[in-house]
């Protein structure tokens, strides 16, 4: 297994996470609309200027090779989630580092959510001890493509 491990995200990784995230292919299975270069940057700035949120590079030796991101929701519960650029997929990355920002974040129960279109990154969470804790409904407030989870 490659090295992972996270560290603060800085100004300087965003161009490499701009680029995971103009996929169009990871925008399309993770259910997100591709941002064009100023909205991402615009949402970044002010993400990383809160300083409720956690920002982290996801690394494979001095490598960036994604990020993982946590934040409080509106209703104040602390949410997870993760984006790999998708030459990193299938390789045990996301797994290990989500398990590495796990064991540094106490705080629980912590929440995820992901599209019914990435099963890959639902066995991540559930690997991860998140458990199923309901289908997006229509007219329910939950999006009908997603699976909402729960790490207690």
């Amino acid at each position: 297994m490659e090295e992972v491990s996270l560290r603060a995200l800085t100004e300087d990784d965003l161009p490499t996470i701009f680029a995971f995230n103009s996929d169009p292919v990871a925008a399309e299975m993770v259910g997100m609309p591709l941002r064009d270069e100023e909205t991402f940057y615009a949402h970044r700035a002010r993400n990383m200027a809160n300083p409720l949120n956690q920002m982290f590079a996801i690394l494979v030796g001095d490598e960036v090779v994604g990020d993982l991101v946590s934040w409080p929701d509106e209703e104040g519960h602390r949410r997870v989630g993760y984006w790999l650029g998708r030459q990193y997929w299938g390789r045990g990355i996301a797994t290990a580092a989500l398990t590495a920002f796990l064991t540094e974040q106490p705080e629980r129960p912590l929440y995820a959510d992901v599209s019914k279109a990435n099963p890959g990154s639902l066995r991540v969470l559930q690997k991860c001890g998140f458990r199923m804790l309901a289908e997006g409904e229509p007219g329910h407030g939950g999006d009908p493509a997603e699976f909402f989870l729960r790490l207690e």
